[in-house]
């Protein structure tokens, strides 16, 4: 019965190596203003991406730019590859798993050529997004260089 109150906290590891960058700082007023859910941002070295959870992936978009993973708390984490680029209509990106697939931490889910996204002039910035019903914290104090696989933020659902 006590459980009931008790935030359930859930960790999440980065998708990529990379750079550490504040949400705030992410130079797109939809991630910035965290108008599609609080998170962090990677300036990523590598162009593979993982997933930061286990889940199930319920979207890859149309031009494998993006994705977003459920997890059974319900709680759905967005990986957004890079800003405006939608406009590449998915060249540049290969998807590596497909909607419905269930997915571990770690397991490589869109194959991104960096150098070909910034020669056509899209930053590379990859915003973290956690969205939910509920009301969620997302906490990190984490700055400078990380390493896929490597915790990242703790997300707490309260």
């Amino acid at each position: 019965m006590f459980g009931l109150f008790k935030s359930k906290k859930q960790m999440l590891v980065s998708p990529v190596d990379g750079d550490i960058v504040k949400l705030e700082d992410v130079p797109d007023e939809v991630f910035s203003a965290k108008l599609v859910g609080d998170g962090i941002a990677i300036m990523p070295h590598s162009n593979t991406f993982v997933a930061p959870v286990a889940g199930v992936i319920t979207k890859i978009f149309s031009t494998n730019h993006a994705f977003s993973i459920r997890i059974s708390n319900g709680l759905e984490v967005m990986v957004h590859i890079g800003l405006d680029t939608v406009e590449l209509n998915g060249e540049g990106f290969k998807a590596l798993v497909k909607e419905g697939d269930k997915v571990s931490v770690g397991k490589p889910i869109i194959s991104a050529d960096l150098a070909f996204i910034e020669s056509k002039g899209k930053p590379t910035i990859t915003p973290i997004v956690v969205n939910h019903k509920k009301e969620v914290i997302v906490s990190s104090d984490k700055v400078g260089n990380i390493q896929e696989g490597e915790e990242l933020m703790q997300v707490t659902i309260s």
